[in-house]
């Protein structure tokens, strides 16, 4: 997720900047940039790539005396990493840095192209400078047309401005993205976390939803909705480590937790009332595609498969999944009439690649699903879907899952909304699930204390079976994928209604089933496939809306008016199981062993 830094003060400015975007590279990002007013100079900088290329754009440039400055390191969702599309962004005489996303930007920039504005990047972020400078064209203050520029936007947005209008001041507002305010004397420091100004400043104030203002000589005006607000400052913690973390105790707790907001961007822009904008598709995409074929390694390959139930309950089109590993080398059989759909959290999975290498030679047309943009997979695909999860440190997938099997979803509404194979009233009901979704997603006190309890009897015995039907049942795999990643201990995912032809005869006390029974889907049949478990005396935890009799440990869900809520809070519940398992056990969560984050190789 983008990064975002600014500073008022003496100090030299592009040091501080540059530092703190470096603390701020642990989020992920493929560009980066600063602006900084001095007196009535304004200067900026835009490099595309790692940091290292922007600092060596600037070793001949330093800032002196006061000044106003801002910096941002871009994860793209709208646009190509360039130096075009990096912040900040630019009007006649201001800059703008932004997080988040801009839901109703296309309203805002068909507004602003009809009003003669130009625009040079394909970001929702410059939408706001433009704003800002139309408001300010008109009413000659910078502060109130700041506040009217956030009265028009829709979305979630963490943003710093600074004008040649104002040039001893920054604007700033916060909207979901994070962002606090750091403070040492007279000198006044933002950030997207504390990394970048621990052992700048010395208290630190968190802004609130809402919450929006101005910095000038050294002062903070804050806002909310109420009008100017008092504030209270805190001390600043010191551990750069810990601080990345946010207070977990590993980076995959973090990214646990991070899920309920992530699944947001993700949709935001692509989820309207009545229908999916898929930006990224043209219009005739679609066209003479008949049937889809998926390929896909690990848990990317879990999301392919709970696609599969989707794009043909859903859009009615014919869905195949195929491991890559395996396709690459079973001399299949292509049709130029399939869409060729690879999935991949980092871009460079070897055999991904490959596969739709193999595919593009075949004729077929590509779309690749990802989380980083102009990574091989994507730069070899006709076209891409960003995944908009940010970077995930830990190796064992927890949000990449999630966001994968999230634009599949809206994918498959997609297809079936271009091609008139689904119903209207179809449509509304998933869309409406589908806004659902980040509530099912959020990880309550109650739920993680309950699970960190039960994990203590987890710790033995000679296994798992994690147990589900239709879209569970991919759901189970990527469950017991999970566990054993980061426990050691083996797992194993299985359709519930196969469990009695074979794998059944392992059932005793010493086997513990993890039973996937979502109310709204096959709830009596998995209902039945446990009890047979249950006769064998084996172990089960249930995981259902739905209050269990046989079952030894029952873990209560609260949704159950859609299956893909209840596959997403099921989703959340195994995660964090597979965690507290491994943290009893002693292990390294974020780095399992004999794992990599990303498979380059066959």
């Amino acid at each position: 997720m983008c990064g975002i830094v600014g500073y008022i003060g003496p100090k030299e400015k592009k040091k501080i900047l540059l530092d703190g975007l470096q603390e701020l590279e642990y989020r992920g990002y493929d560009s980066a940039g600063i602006a900084i007013i001095e007196g009535e100079r304004l200067n900026n900088f835009k490099a595309i790539g790692k940091l290292s290329n922007l600092r060596e754009k600037t070793k001949e440039y330093h800032s002196e005396g006061f000044g106003v400055s801002i910096g941002h390191t871009r994860w793209a969702t709208h646009g190509k990493p360039t130096e075009l599309n990096a912040h900040p962004h630019l009007g006649k005489y201001s800059y703008v840095v932004h997080n988040g996303i801009i839901e109703n930007y296309q309203e805002l920039k068909k507004e602003l192209l009809s009003e003669g504005v130009n625009f040079l990047s394909q970001t929702d972020t410059e939408t706001i400078v433009h704003l800002f400078e139309k408001y300010n064209n008109v009413i000659s203050d910078p502060f109130k047309a700041f506040e009217k520029t956030i009265e028009r936007l829709e979305g979630a947005y963490a943003t710093l401005l600074i004008t040649e209008a104002a040039p001893d001041t920054i604007f700033f507002a916060k909207n979901g993205s994070p962002m606090l305010i750091g403070f040492d004397e007279e000198e006044v420091y933002f950030a997207s976390s504390d990394t970048p100004i621990i052992g700048k400043a010395t208290e630190v104030y968190y802004l609130e939803d809402g919450e929006y203002g101005y910095v000038k000589e050294g002062k903070v005006h804050l806002f909310n909705a109420n009008g100017e607000k008092l504030f209270t400052k805190q001390p600043l913690k010191a551990d750069k480590t810990s601080a990345q973390k946010e207070g977990y105790r590993f980076f995959m707790e973090k990214e646990i937790y991070e899920q309920s907001y992530v699944m947001i961007e993700t949709m935001m822009g692509r989820v309207l009332d009545e229908n999916i904008i898929l930006d990224e598709l043209d219009k005739d995409f679609l066209d003479g595609i008949n049937a889809i074929k998926i390929c896909a390694c690990g848990t990317s390959y879990h999301s392919a498969l709970t696609a599969a139930y989707l794009f043909e309950r859903l859009a009615k089109i014919r869905c195949d999944v195929e491991i890559a590993s395996e396709f690459r080398y079973k001399e299949p059989l292509l049709g130029q009439d399939t869409l060729f759909i690879t999935i991949s959290q980092s871009g460079e999975t070897a055999d991904t690649l490959e596969a739709l290498k193999m595919a593009k030679r075949a004729g077929l047309k590509s779309l690749s699903i990802c989380n980083v943009d102009n990574s091989s997979i994507v730069r070899e695909s006709d076209a891409a879907i960003l995944t908009r999860a940010g970077i995930e440190k830990g190796v064992a997938s927890t949000k990449a899952f999630a966001t994968q099997t999230m634009v599949l979803w809206m994918l498959a509404l997609y297809v079936g909304q271009e091609k008139a194979t689904i119903a209207p009233e179809v449509l509304k009901t998933e869309i409406d699930a589908m806004r659902h979704t980040p509530k099912a997603l959020t990880v309550t006190d109650e739920l993680h204390a309950k699970l960190h309890r039960l994990s203590k009897r987890y710790l033995h015995g000679h296994g798992f079976f994690f147990i589900g039907r239709d879209i569970f049942f991919p759901l189970a795999l990527e469950g017991a994928l999970k566990l054993k990643e980061i426990s050691y201990l083996h797992a194993e995912g299985y359709p519930a209604g196969e469990m009695k032809h074979g794998p059944i005869a392992l059932a005793d006390a010493e086997l513990f089933t993890i039973a996937l029974m979502p109310k709204t889907m096959h709830y009596e049949k998995i209902k039945s496939n446990v009890e047979e478990l249950s006769a064998r005396d084996a172990t089960i935890c249930a995981i259902s809306p739905e209050p269990f009799d046989l079952a030894d440990d029952f873990i209560q869900t609260q949704y159950c008016t859609h299956p893909m809520i209840e596959f997403f809070e099921m989703m959340v519940v195994t995660q964090l199981l597979a965690l507290e398992i491994s943290i009893r056990l002693g292990n390294d969560v974020d780095m399992p062993r004999n794992l990599a984050k990303s498979v380059t190789v066959e």
